[in-house]
């Protein structure tokens, strides 16, 4: 099946073939001709599944081919999207302004933890399309500078893991302020618990039913390794593992084209030969540095997560998470590019303190231990308070041992002790993400943070799965 068999428009499919999709995914194979059909959607769905694209593209098609109503005044949003956390609705927004490359929607992302200035003035001027998270959406709706009684279609993304966080209140306040009649609302759940269930009784009409299978499995073949670094010498770092066989072919993953930009000059100012790759390049530009990367001509590429989904290789030996992805399941989908068909591969992360929540997430959601150990000469300046448990074992400086696995050698092995249990471990306060960065939802504050002495080993154990996000 094509995106094409899913009745999208022509300049739908223009811009999904320049990013690199080919075919649709389960769920956008089931939700895409449900939702342009008009019909309220229940759908079971975590990110890593497609989800964004099941929900994003029948919506934008809604609203580049449906009549606004004409109404005097500055224009209303007429689609609303409500996430738990910035980085998903910055995700979120991302990639919707990437499938609409070829439309003219006003947008924006609203969120806490910034100024409110910027949004005020962009709200001023009017959007079709918001992508909000509940707090922040609240303040505004508080201060009358949103004016959500034109919204036409409503998706609620994630919505067990907003409730979790404690946003039902939130998230009935704003439906409170939605029209009743003529309202399409699209609910995407990893979970269908009894609250999940509750809220779409309540505000849906009939909806339909779909649920997939979450594919958030690693091949066994690939060893993850953590490399913690101060963050003012990853470069150097990344640089250092890169010369060590600069034959060897190696994807690394940058969180931003302009810092792509700036890595891949480095590197090839430095001897390596690099090419990179991202949205705002060419498609002729993607494809000749992708086509370099495959014949050898280049052996390093630099990639953003959007730009590195029609990558495909088949004997990738390594890729290196320079910058973590900010949600977990964007790590699944980077590292499935090496350890293919039963080959070895490596996934290696270069880890500075602002990167520790992200790797905690990972570990939760891989339910795997992950070596820890320092390159000899990039010991971070203060070791990495990693929270209230440890993504892994920390293995002497340098890697002087090889790295220990429990369960006979093979990944996600058993849990070992605690951090508060190790030999000469030390407790530290340490500080915890917050939910959407508005001051209102927090992480619980650990008891106490392990603390790896130079020299000294110790295992730590992963995150459990229900620990705070």
């Amino acid at each position: 099946m094509s995106f094409e068999d899913l009745g999208l428009a022509p300049f739908l499919l223009r811009a999904l073939a320049e990013q690199g999709y080919e075919n649709p995914t389960p769920i956008q194979q089931q939700a895409i001709p449900l939702v342009l059909e008009g019909h309220d959607l229940l759908a079971g769905a975590q990110t890593g599944t497609g989800k964004t694209a099941a929900f994003g593209l029948p919506l934008l098609q809604h609203l580049a081919t449906s009549a606004q109503e004409v109404r005097n005044g500055p224009r209303r949003p007429r689609a609303l999207i409500l996430t738990p956390t910035r980085e998903l609705a910055t995700q979120v927004h991302d990639s919707l302004r990437g499938y609409s490359k070829y439309l003219r929607i006003p947008s924006t992302c609203i969120y806490g933890g910034v100024g409110m200035g910027n949004q005020l003035d962009i709200l001023r001027r009017g959007v079709d399309l918001l992508v909000a998270c509940p707090g922040r959406l609240i303040d505004h709706l508080e201060r009358r500078s949103i004016d959500l009684s034109g919204i036409e279609v409503l998706v609620l993304d994630e919505a067990d893991r907003m409730l979790d966080m404690g946003f039902l209140p939130s998230i009935k306040r704003i439906l409170a302020k939605l029209p009743k009649q003529n309202r399409q609302t699209l609910l995407f759940s990893a979970t269908f618990a009894d609250p999940i269930k509750q809220l779409a009784l309540e505000f849906m009409r009939n909806p339909r039913e779909v649920m997939v299978t979450p594919r958030n499995t690693v091949a066994e073949t690939i060893a993850h390794r953590v490399h913690p670094v101060d963050a003012g010498r990853k470069r150097e770092l990344l640089l250092h593992l890169l010369a060590q066989d600069s034959r060897e072919q190696t994807l690394v993953f940058a969180k931003t084209k302009h810092g792509s930009d700036k890595l891949a000059t480095f590197l090839d100012k430095s001897g390596i030969k690099t090419a990179a790759i991202h949205g705002n390049k060419s498609q002729s530009q993607r494809l000749r540095a992708l086509g370099d990367f495959k014949a050898g001509r280049v052996t390093v590429l630099v990639a953003t997560d959007i730009a590195a989904r029609g990558i495909d290789i088949n004997e990738l030996p390594k890729v290196i998470n320079y910058d973590l992805p900010m949600v977990a399941e964007d790590y699944v989908h980077r590292i499935g590019r090496t350890g293919r068909n039963g080959a070895s591969g490596q996934a290696v992360s270069l880890v500075a303190q602002e990167d520790a929540k992200y790797l905690r997430q990972i570990v939760r959601l891989l339910d795997r231990d992950m070596d820890i150990r320092d390159v000899p000469g990039f010991e971070p300046h203060t070791p990495i308070r990693w929270g209230n448990s440890a993504p892994g074992k920390a293995e002497q400086p340098g890697g002087e041992r090889p790295p220990r696995r429990g369960n006979g050698g093979r990944p996600g092995g058993h849990r070992d002790a605690a951090p508060g249990q190790r030999r000469g471990g030390a407790g530290a306060p340490s500080g915890a993400p917050r939910g959407e960065n508005n001051g209102q939802r927090r992480e619980g504050q650990p008891a106490g943070a392990a603390r790896r002495r130079r020299g000294g080993r110790g295992r730590g154990k992963a995150p459990q799965p229900n620990s705070a996000v």
